[in-house]
């Protein structure tokens, strides 16, 4: 056994000759030995062919010839003779019909020569017959003729006749010769003909036979080397894919097969792997998990007593500072100048501080209860919070000459009481962190992003430090000393607090130049439409208690 990917591959027990050479060399055999049938009957039947041509128009018309020339020889004899002894020339108005008779279409001397040879007995038969053809009517006939046209019959010499008669017999012997030898000839041919039948005969069995043979042994084959090994290698998968992934695949099968079937089963010994490595690892995730849960159960735990805390000690705080800040003040009032200068000065201190501490606990109570005492979630129109929010404002925008400005603005779902106060606190800060002798300018503003609005509060202030655009979010930090700026540090993280709490984020935009950006995300009201208010200025002379400071 080797190892494959950290898997060990199974041991080949499989015939490793190549699938497709096994094929291959079959498939060349059964083409070779069909090919070698093909071209036995192929070539069979082409001298059938010409065999039979040969029976049924050379031999045929030599034979056709011979036949007819005998009779008209024949006939030439008879009349000759009957000329020879009676001298009526209308006797030998056969002779004048043979040399009228047309010309055949057919050169049978040069099929015989093309079929036979040129120097092939039957052609010499023939050249012999033309040869004691010409002896005879030449050399007998016309000089017998001449005789009888100028003398009559009488003056013929009897040796003549017998030297004509001898002459004739000579011609038909040449001719039965030649008659015979063409007629062999063609009865050799016949021979040819049935043998090369019975040659295409068994060459169309074999072929036919060879065919199926080619045909059953190549099932045999696919079935053997293919459609079985496949077979059982699909059962075997089909076992390990019903869950049983321990199940073995048997590494059998000739070839690419045989590939095939240990390329499953790695594939399965590496499965077998992922699973325990994922069974451990659920396992681990399982163990984190619950440790997780454990740990944000602690957290909210932690989170909820914090609040709670928070709540009650400031709820609690409220009673004995409200009596630390009346008698301060009642000292402040009735007593100024009645003691020394120091004295009057630590009665400052103290109302100073029994105020900021007042305002501190407030916020904390406020902080505390954002997402624990709910109002109602609601369709809250931003343009109408706006509004209210510099109404409240009023005095401070007045004191200050600022200039608040919105775009258009959406209506969005949550508490609208958190909303006023989240918008309250952006643009307090934004008037109150102003340059020295600048009127503050503050733009509010919204755009559709995806399914959320996102707001931006841009103010022309002092800014804010890139390094600190995370802290300011942080409950009770402040950037610059109470003397300068006043405020608890509370605001802006009750900002986030009231933003996370509808399910957004708030963050500084750092890519500004003058003053600052805030900018915040809230999700979109599902009502159909969406409610925008046009651009106007929204100073005006408001007077109400102010927001959270940070």
């Amino acid at each position: 056994m080797g190892r494959v990917g950290g898997v060990t591959a199974p041991t080949s027990v499989r015939d490793g000759r190549s699938l497709r050479r096994r094929l291959g060399t079959a498939l060349v055999a059964g083409g070779v030995a069909l090919g070698v049938l093909a071209g036995v009957a192929g070539t069979a039947l082409v001298v059938m062919r010409d065999r039979q041509d040969a029976i049924t128009g050379t031999y045929f018309r030599a034979v056709t010839e011979v036949d007819a020339g005998h009779i008209l020889l024949l006939d030439a004899e008879a009349a000759i003779d009957s000329y020879l002894a009676t001298g009526n020339a209308s006797t030998l108005d056969v002779l004048d019909r043979i040399a009228e008779s047309p010309e055949p279409e057919v050169d049978v001397g040069a099929e015989l020569a093309r079929e036979l040879g040129a120097d092939h007995p039957v052609l010499r038969l023939r050249a012999a017959a033309t040869a004691a053809l010409d002896t005879w009517y030449g050399g007998h006939v016309q000089p017998l003729v001449a005789v009888v046209q100028e003398a009559g019959p009488s003056a013929v010499d009897p040796a003549d006749l017998r030297a004509e008669d001898a002459a004739f017999a000579a011609l038909e012997d040449v001719l039965d010769e030649y008659t015979t030898a063409v007629r062999e000839a063609r009865e050799d041919a016949n021979d040819q003909l049935r043998q090369w039948i019975g040659v295409t005969s068994v060459a169309s069995g074999l072929l036919v036979a060879g065919a199926a043979a080619a045909g059953v042994a190549l099932w045999v084959s696919l079935r053997r080397w293919v459609t079985d090994p496949l077979a059982a290698l699909a059962s075997e998968a089909r076992v390990v894919a019903g869950g049983d992934v321990h199940h073995r695949v048997d590494v059998t099968g000739p070839g690419e097969v045989g590939d095939l079937a240990g390329d499953v089963e790695l594939m399965r010994e590496r499965l077998v792997v992922l699973l325990d490595e994922s069974a451990r690892a659920r396992e681990e995730l399982e163990a984190s998990h619950a440790a997780l849960e454990e740990q944000a159960e602690e957290l909210r735990r932690s989170n909820r007593d914090l609040e709670q805390f928070a709540y009650v000690a400031s709820h609690d705080l409220q009673e004995p500072l409200r009596k630390v800040a009346s008698f301060t003040q009642l000292l402040s009032s009735r007593y100024r100048g009645q003691l020394d200068e120091r004295a009057d000065q630590y009665i400052d201190f103290a109302v100073d501080g029994a105020k900021r501490m007042q305002r501190l606990i407030n916020d904390l109570l406020g902080f505390s209860r954002v997402g624990r005492i709910g109002t109602e979630v609601t369709d809250v129109d931003m343009r109408a919070v706006v509004d209210q929010v510099v109404a409240d404002l009023g005095p401070l925008v007045e004191e200050t000459g600022a200039q608040v400005t919105a775009g258009e603005l959406p209506t969005v779902r949550g508490e609208a009481p958190l909303l006023v106060q989240l918008v309250a606190n952006l643009v307090g800060n934004a008037v109150k962190f102003r340059r020295p002798g600048v009127p503050p300018v503050v733009r509010l503003e919204a755009e559709r992003v995806g399914d959320v609005w996102q707001f931006s509060c841009r103010d022309n202030g002092i800014g804010i430090d890139p390094q600190y655009a995370e802290r300011v979010f942080v409950i009770f930090q402040r950037l610059h000393a109470k003397e300068v700026y006043e405020g608890t540090g509370i605001g802006l993280a009750l900002c986030k607090k009231i933003v996370e709490y509808h399910g957004g984020d708030i963050w500084v935009d750092q890519a500004v130049g003058e003053g600052s950006v805030v900018r915040w995300t809230l999700p979109a009201a599902p009502a159909p439409g969406t409610t925008v208010v046009p651009d106007t200025d929204l100073g005006g002379d408001h007077a109400q208690e102010g927001p959270h400071d940070d």
